[in-house]
């Protein structure tokens, strides 16, 4: 491969508990989808290269533990990363308020990297209780919004593909 060889980057999976993180990622890896139901506790890491124009991006995955009452996102987990995806449950509102949370927690600990806003769930459409106007302010800033299916595999290779074209212009 020519052009700028290998470049490693880490990613960083954040949302509210059973969003659909750990699917997502099985989908993007694997091309995968379950429907039994895993908990993720603490950390699980993946690993996928894709080519981004002429350099091989080798992505290192976070996927961290659904953030909820009872358990909070480290700091600490998200240093070093390059950028995140964002992903909220389009059939829970409450995924939300927890997306704005980890939002700011990410910018705090991260600083201004490119982040992937995900509304997962699309193949449930007609269950959402999600609309654009409530996510309007974690949109204003992210270098893609999609609607998400990790069970179909809508959006999961756009996702990460734009957010690592994003990461190699910082």
């Amino acid at each position: 491969m020519k052009g700028r060889g290998v470049i490693q980057k880490k990613i960083c999976m954040l949302g509210g508990f059973a969003v659909g993180k750990t699917s997502l990622v099985k989908r993007f890896v694997t091309a995968q989808f379950s429907e039994k139901y895993h908990t993720t506790i603490g950390v699980k890491i993946d690993q996928k290269s894709l080519c981004v124009d002429d350099t091989e991006v080798h992505l290192v995955l976070w996927d961290m533990y659904g953030e909820d009452d009872f358990q909070k996102v480290r700091a600490s987990y998200l240093r070093g990363s390059s950028g995140y995806l964002l992903v909220i449950d389009g059939t829970r509102k409450e995924t939300l308020d927890v997306a704005r949370q980890l939002r700011l927690l990410a910018s705090q600990s991260m600083g201004a990297v490119p982040y992937v806003l995900m509304i997962n769930k699309h193949d449930l459409r007609e269950s959402w209780k999600v609309t654009p106007e409530m996510y309007k302010d974690l949109a204003s800033n992210a270098c893609l919004v999609l609607q998400s299916s990790a069970k179909t595999g809508e959006g999961v290779e756009l996702a990460f593909l734009e957010l690592a074209k994003q990461m190699l212009k910082i």
